[in-house]
């Protein structure tokens, strides 16, 4: 069951004004400068983005396209360039970068959307790139901001109907995956150009080469919170062969593809499948507070993925149901997938019906594992163990056969794989635990290549390599909590997903 939540801007009440100006004077006091990169607030008909030396309004017209209203001091989102910090040589030699120096590409649109939502914030503090939260474990790898390093995913798109152009220098949108795979694939559109209802994404015909035909068949990979230049890097040097036999197959963005505000888990794994972002699908946040219903929604959790999707908005399709209108016969799955709207398949089913599969109690004798890191990290266990079920799923389901249960071949498959984020965010971007959780996970993305080929359809098959968003090495010695100089200041409020600030709430 899905919430009805029509497309309508967020502004601040009247009544929360006060408390609003009184937290962005504390936000943007040069103090705080080290860990606030920049806050964003929708208010008086146009949209802001401040920070403590300037600040830039602006609108969206009648047309879709956006006009700055005005501009103060240095204007925070004045580079939207999507090609900066590329290839890893460049990432490296500019860690943390201060926002003067940043990019935020898409950044109007970016800003405008999450406001399109009744449940979005008063204010939403975007965090800096040197940021190390403390409080939340003290990762070195981080993402969540607007910037550049955090919002860039990769984006491989391969197979039967691809040009195999290689690693080309062009960047997409997380939101361009669904029109594309459903043009691809050759699914009805509800209208011009339009795949999935609602889209916010476009057809990326610049990877397309349909002139042998359409795939009878597509398997989409996420490798959640990998950054796409390691990624590449470590195709290149033979690191990640089974990526990059993709590459060579296909078409990779160098520039990536950009997550959707905020660049978290749950919104954008929905946004890949639904071609919405955030503020138009209804996956706000990892957290957020619906100020109509007086309740926090949380979503990205172990206990709530199962039924995550209930809070999305009415009428919001994704690429099964693209696939479902298209061939009501057709078969598709979704292994390991939260965002399993539509599915035949899912993983999550299980749960929700309360059949969950065996969950192995140790990873020992897990194929495709690096033993030195899933011995003394916990998160690198249970990632482990999970993938690996993905496997077993996604690589029976194609054999015909997984758990008692015959499965015709799958027209449209979704495997997501965890692994990489929680390395990623133990090490930093840049660590040999990071490196290893890629091996590992390329490893299993081998698996199911052969399971497809097995299945004697790999010549009929396209396939797609993303993440749901990148990952930044952060500063460990810049810490802090902008949370703590708001309540010393008496203010009333709440923090969401600790960027999404609701005031007059406790």
């Amino acid at each position: 069951m899905t919430t009805t939540e029509p497309r309508a801007a967020h502004s601040v009440a009247p009544e929360r004004e006060a408390d609003v100006e009184s937290a962005l004077e504390i936000l943007l006091d040069s103090a705080l400068d080290p860990i606030v990169d920049m806050v964003l607030t929708s208010r008086d008909g146009g949209y802001e983005a401040l920070s403590h030396d300037g600040r830039v309004r602006f609108r969206r017209t009648d047309t879709g396209t956006y006009e700055v209203i005005e501009t103060e001091g240095a204007d925070p989102l004045a580079d939207q360039s999507t090609d900066k910090f590329t290839p890893l040589a460049e990432e490296r030699a500019h860690k943390h970068p201060h926002r003067r120096d940043n990019a935020y590409p898409f950044a109007f649109e970016q800003v405008a959307q999450l406001f399109d939502h009744p449940a979005a914030p008063d204010l939403c503090v975007i965090h800096s790139a040197a940021h190390n939260w403390e409080d939340q474990g003290g990762h070195l790898g981080e993402h969540g901001s607007l910037d550049v390093v955090q919002a860039r995913a990769p984006f491989v798109i391969a197979g039967k109907g691809v040009r195999a152009d290689g690693l080309v220098p062009r960047a997409g949108r997380l939101v361009d995956v669904a029109p594309t795979v459903a043009e691809l694939l050759g699914c009805a559109p509800v209208a011009d150009d339009t795949y999935v209802n609602g889209q916010d994404g476009e057809v990326r015909a610049d990877a397309l080469d349909l002139s042998a035909g359409r795939p009878g068949h597509f398997v989409g990979f996420l490798f959640d919170g990998t950054n796409p230049n390691v990624l590449y890097a470590m195709a290149q040097a033979g690191e990640a062969p089974n990526v990059a036999r993709l590459i060579a197959m296909g078409t990779a963005y160098e520039h990536g593809a950009m997550a959707g505000l905020p660049t978290v888990t749950l919104a954008n794994h929905t946004s890949i499948l639904t071609g919405r972002l955030p503020g138009h699908h209804g996956i706000l946040n990892n957290a957020w507070y619906d100020r109509r219903a007086g309740r926090q929604i949380i979503t990205n959790s172990q206990a709530t993925w199962p039924k995550a999707m209930e809070t999305v908005t009415a009428g919001v399709e994704s690429i099964h149901d693209a696939v479902h209108r298209t061939w009501p016969d057709a078969f598709t799955a979704s292994v390991n997938e939260p965002a399993d709207i539509g599915a035949d398949y899912s993983t999550f089913d299980f749960f929700r019906r309360g059949e969950v599969p065996p969950i192995p109690k140790s990873p020992v004798g897990i194929p495709h594992t690096t033993e030195r890191f899933v011995r003394p990290s916990k998160d690198y266990t249970w990632s482990t163990i999970v993938d690996h079920m993905g496997v077993e799923q996604a690589a029976g389901i194609w054999s015909g056969h997984y758990r008692d249960v015959d499965y015709p071949h799958p027209k449209f498959m979704w495997c997501n794989f965890t692994l990489t984020d929680s390395a990623f965010h133990e090490g930093g971007p840049y660590s040999e635990i990071a490196a290893a959780a890629v091996r590992d996970c390329d490893a299993r993305l081998g698996e199911v290549l052969a399971a497809v080929e097995r299945a004697g359809v790999l010549d009929d098959t396209a396939f797609v390599l993303v993440a749901d968003h990148g990952m930044e090495e952060n500063d460990p010695a810049v810490r802090g909590d902008w949370d703590v100089h708001l309540r010393q200041a008496g203010i009333q409020f709440r923090d969401e997903g600790y960027s999404f600030l609701y005031f007059g709430e406790q």
